[in-house]
């Protein structure tokens, strides 16, 4: 390999290729038409309660397209604005145009992923394994629903990585800072930050464990502006239909079998490997280190990661795309704890989340 392939050729560039041939693609299947991304439905576009759902992706566009006035077109209000960082941006550098804002929701994507893969890879070489396995966190299912989808996921994901970078890094503060932007960016990001306040409880950082709770005050302010402008907070177990987070592990998995055990089967197969086995195995992996007092972020990150999966609702588990999407936590959660334990059978086992793309084959790939 020449110098100039070993400095340019880095998962990042990898991933961040992948991603535009996959977007140009898809464009090509739809006429060009970047409105493709969004699968807007008229149920919520056009009030027709007999039409088509559409798919989350639709109110973040309309989010973008109107920040005051997109509550009417949204199932959820309260529960989708407060995912708001990805539409503000994506309006911004738009410029409030609505014809530009299709495009600037795909070009955010490409490039908060291909930011998360940049962090990802720089903690990587913190820890002294192969970059290469950055690629696990690129090219995971997930990131590519999210840019097929114009999802939030990715901006989110791509401000915990770069928090935890920081903090690996010495600069608490810009972690601190990136924590506060993944939880505007989508909730679910907060269980990185309590994984990092409990480390700090555990090391009797007191004063950082009071710095990090700081993050969470935009968070928390919002929502009181949410509850004060649209009656409630944002917070809760999912949009319209969701059923309530289960408080006995995996009850919410196996409540499927009481409905049809064929289709419990068969979403199994999916969630089996992608999410129940490896939160799990991450469950033991990481208490096993809390018994013997070898503790770190990545501990508890996967810790509560793992804890999040076992405990999601009966609507969240019967469908195998809403599981993609949260276990983009997990995922990075594991890859990172390999890397810090030296593990290279969890690295090598982590490869396997690449092949979750698969879902996207007969879904909504085209």
């Amino acid at each position: 390999m020449t110098s100039f392939s070993q400095k340019w050729m880095t998962p990042t560039l990898v991933v961040t290729l992948i991603g535009l041939i996959y977007v140009i693609g898809v464009l090509l299947v739809n006429d060009g038409d970047a409105k493709a991304f969004i699968l807007l439905g008229t149920q919520f576009s056009q009030g027709d309660p007999n039409g088509s759902e559409g798919y989350d992706g639709q109110f973040a566009y309309q989010i973008a397209l109107n920040p005051a006035g997109a509550a009417p077109y949204i199932d959820v209000p309260a529960y989708r604005y407060q995912r708001i960082l990805y539409p503000l941006l994506a309006r911004l550098l738009a410029f409030g145009q609505a014809a530009l804002i299709p495009w600037t929701l795909i070009i955010l994507n490409i490039g908060v992923i291909a930011l998360g893969t940049w962090a990802t890879e720089h903690l990587l070489l913190h820890l002294r394994v192969s970059r290469w396995y950055a690629l696990v966190y690129g090219l995971y299912g997930g990131q590519f629903l999210s840019l097929r989808t114009d999802l939030n996921e990715p901006l989110a994901h791509a401000f915990v990585q770069l928090a935890m970078l920081a903090w690996a890094k010495e600069r608490r503060w810009w972690a601190v800072a990136a924590f506060a932007l993944a939880a505007l960016g989508k909730e679910t990001t907060l269980v990185f930050l309590a994984a990092y306040m409990l480390y700090t409880l555990s090391q009797r950082m007191w004063g950082w464990t009071f710095r990090l709770g700081l993050a969470a005050i935009p968070f928390v302010l919002y929502q009181l502006f949410l509850w004060r402008w649209l009656g409630s907070f944002g917070v809760g177990s999912g949009g319209a239909g969701a059923t309530p987070f289960s408080p006995i592990p995996l009850a919410g998995w196996l409540a499927i079998a009481g409905v049809s055990v064929g289709a419990f089967l068969l979403i199994s197969l999916v969630v089996g490997p992608m999410s129940i086995l490896p939160s799990i195995a991450g469950v033991w992996l990481s208490l096993k280190e809390v018994w013997y007092q070898n503790l770190h972020p990545f501990v508890f990150s996967l810790l509560l990661n793992s804890a999040v999966i076992l405990f999601l609702p009966t609507s969240t588990f019967r469908e195998p795309v809403a599981m993609l999407r949260l276990t983009m936590g997990l995922m990075a959660a594991m890859l990172l704890f390999g890397a810090w334990r030296r593990s290279w059978r969890i690295l090598n086992y982590s490869t396997f989340w690449i092949f979750t793309n698969i879902l996207l084959i007969n879904g909504v790939a085209g």
